[in-house]
């Protein structure tokens, strides 16, 4: 992308040079307009964002081994994982205590949904083809968001790579993966060059582990004495994947994004492990696709971004012990659009106007007697106006933003007649950059409506309440200059963000007799205080100039709270599977001759009911990996062998209770580009 700009600027500034010499010198100098360049797949601002925002790019995910969408977001701060063991184990993201339902996952800027229990696998995405992963607390600092976006606690986004071609019309990437566990994963990925203007690419995997590791059973909770080796059943698992890309670009101004994608996987539920018994009777068989497209324009005053998509998915639960087969199947239609008024430059204040509306219909179709066709129709409206100061002295680029949401959700069924959900909510922020420093903080109210799940298939004592949670943010980042330390050059960012979030009516899921069914119940009242602490740092050295180090630290301290009745034995108690203290750290080395990825991942104590006794109590663990890869060159080829070790000390843990984890594990790799 920086060739790409130096390119356009040194053409700019010649053809400028070459007017001025042609022209009469008598005359008046011609004004040439302003041109606004398209970059869709530029990774998010994190120094200046009003929200705090982390990214991992591909380089980082490739030299960590990374290969599922959980594997990056394991080592993001502020993130709680709950991960039910294995490679084909549900993994879902909690961002500072919200509770997975607040967080959305977007693949380029559009939600993928889910009506049905409003959690999505994160570990049934792979990241093949990604160019980046993002985070962003409160919401996306982008000036073109869908209202959607503006509804979401964390937005979790997946940017695809876009081609890029040297000499070639085309790129070819042929990888292999096996390893510990019956693992085996082949995938492709090709790109072509069409015309100048357009390019496609295609992406396909498959993936496929038995999941029978090896874990220890303790028959006391202080793991001190009588214990056997036992072997996880009924864990094995298959996941395939294709995904396709068309990528247009009408001028400078004006890009389209068209994406196809389909996912198959079974997943065998192994269940939990119980005194002396593991269920192995369950299976999860999902079938999805979604079509997506993304038009953006971007002008010298107006600004207009166009998002469309269907989705379509097949889902099955099934209990051969006990004859017991789910079907579901759900359909969305969406359509959203943006449109954005600016004005002002470098030399004068710039105030922005943009107003966004999202439609959306989500049917549910199962084979259940009751609820077996329900449909949900949605329309958010969001108008969000931005500012930022280039005149006043010592204010000088303050960003201030401020927007308002309007939320609409109406759900129908044959002879069930329900109110709608409504609700007005605000959100301000602002970021002022001074010098090497720039603060920020926000603040955010997200209404959340209960999924279908919650609302018609749980047995609960009362109809669930929507949850309504309210965010305050207050940040600092620190980016310093690349500074000499002896014969290296060095630079390094900190960030330190202070939240605190209130929640009321929160819904919490506690898994019952197996991963499939879920006990759900509003708290009440839910506090959670907080803490998010980042250290970034690059070095490289004079003598090896092609060596580079990268350094991550990260820490996370959450008081999540029950907040709901003084008298209550959990008042004060920290809420479920919510650790007070994580941290995480991470070391990647690119070299001439290899590079090297460690990582290192802490999560302290947890409690899987919401009484904090030490029969609840969850023990903490801490994880390990490296990975070693090296790439041969061929000809015009290019061969990369890579080994990675996770789990490295073998260490016995669980992320929720009663769901053992891997211990160590192998992964080797070979990956062939043309």
């Amino acid at each position: 992308m920086k060739q790409k700009h130096i390119i356009l600027s040194l053409a700019l500034l010649c053809g400028f040079l070459t007017s001025l010499s042609a022209q009469d010198t008598t005359r008046r100098s011609i004004v040439l307009p302003l041109i606004r360049i398209i970059q869709p797949n530029s990774r998010p601002e994190t120094i200046k964002a009003q929200t705090p925002t982390q990214v991992a790019s591909s380089e980082s995910m490739e030299r960590l081994g990374d290969a599922q969408l959980s594997d990056v977001l394991r080592r993001m701060v502020g993130v709680s994982l709950k991960d039910y063991g294995g490679i084909g184990g549900i993994k879902t993201v909690s961002a500072r205590g919200l509770g997975s339902q607040f967080s959305t996952l977007t693949i380029d800027g559009i939600a993928v949904t889910d009506c049905q229990n409003g959690q999505i696998d994160l570990g049934r995405y792979m990241l093949g083809n990604s160019s980046y992963i993002s985070l962003s607390n409160g919401q996306v600092d982008n000036s073109l968001n869908s209202a959607r976006a503006f509804s979401s606690g964390c937005i979790i986004n997946m940017e695809t790579h876009e081609p890029e071609f040297g000499s070639r019309p085309f790129n070819l990437r042929l990888g292999l993966e096996g390893g510990s566990f019956g693992l085996f994963s082949p995938s492709v990925a090709y790109e072509q060059r069409i015309t100048p203007r357009l390019s496609l690419s295609f992406w396909g995997n498959h993936l496929q582990s038995k999941g029978n590791y090896p874990f220890t059973l303790y028959y006391t909770p202080g793991r001190t004495d009588s214990c056997s080796l036992e072997k996880r059943l009924n864990s094995h698992v298959r996941i395939g994947t294709a995904d396709m890309n068309l990528f247009y670009r009408f001028n400078s101004s004006n890009r389209l994004q068209i994406k196809a994608h389909y996912m198959n996987g079974y997943h065998a539920l192994p269940g939990p492990v119980i005194f002396y018994t593991q269920k192995g009777s369950e299976h999860s068989e999902e079938q999805l696709f979604f079509s997506q497209a993304r038009f953006r324009h971007v002008g010298e005053q107006w600004d207009y971004q166009l998002l469309a998509k269907y989705q379509n998915s097949h889902d099955l639960y099934a209990d051969t012990a006990i004859h017991i087969t789910n079907r579901y199947r759900q359909q969305e239609t969406y359509l959203s659009q943006t449109v954005r008024f600016h004005t002002g430059d470098d030399s004068r204040d710039y105030l922005s106007l943009s107003f966004s509306a999202d439609e959306s219909a989500n049917r549910l179709f199962s084979n259940l007697n009751q609820h077996n066709n329900v449909l949900r129709l949605s329309a958010l409206a969001a108008l969000s106006a931005e500012y930022i100061a280039h005149r006043l002295p010592f204010f000088r680029q303050l960003r201030a933003n401020a927007n308002i949401l309007a939320t609409w959700i109406q759900d129908y069924e044959t002879g069930l007649n329900t109110a709608p959900y409504a609700r007005i909510s605000p959100y301000i922020g602002f970021a002022w950059p001074i010098k090497h420093f720039s603060l920020r903080y926000f603040f955010k109210e997200n209404y959340r409506v209960p999924n279908f799940n919650e609302l018609y298939y749980y047995t609960v004592d009362h109809p669930l309440r929507p949850e309504k949670a309210l965010q305050h943010n207050l940040g600092i980042t620190y980016n310093s200059q690349p500074f000499r330390l002896s014969k290296a050059v060095a630079a390094y960012t900190s960030t330190l963000d202070v939240y605190f979030n209130r929640v009321s009516d929160k819904i919490i899921a506690i898994p019952m007799q197996n991963m499939y069914l879920w006990s759900m119940l509003n708290l009440g009242k839910v506090e959670i205080l907080g803490l998010d602490a980042t250290a970034n740092a690059s070095i490289q050295n004079d003598d090896f100039p092609r060596t580079r180090i990268d350094i991550s630290l990260g820490y996370s301290y959450q008081h999540a709270v029950d907040r709901t009745n003084p008298d209550s034995k959990t008042f004060g108690h920290q809420i479920p599977y919510t650790p007070r203290h994580s941290g995480n750290a991470t070391l990647t080395a690119a070299t001439p001759w290899v590079d090297l990825g460690l990582s290192l991942m802490i999560v302290g104590p947890r409690y899987y009911k919401q009484q904090n006794t030490p029969a609840y109590r969850v023990s903490g663990y801490a994880d390990q990996g490296i990975t070693v890869s090296r790439a041969f060159d061929i000809g015009s080829t290019q061969l990369k062998a890579r080994i990675q070790v996770l789990n490295l000390f073998n260490t016995q843990y669980e992320v929720v209770r009663n769901y053992p984890m891997m211990g160590r594990n192998y992964r080797l790799s070979l990956i062939w580009q043309i």
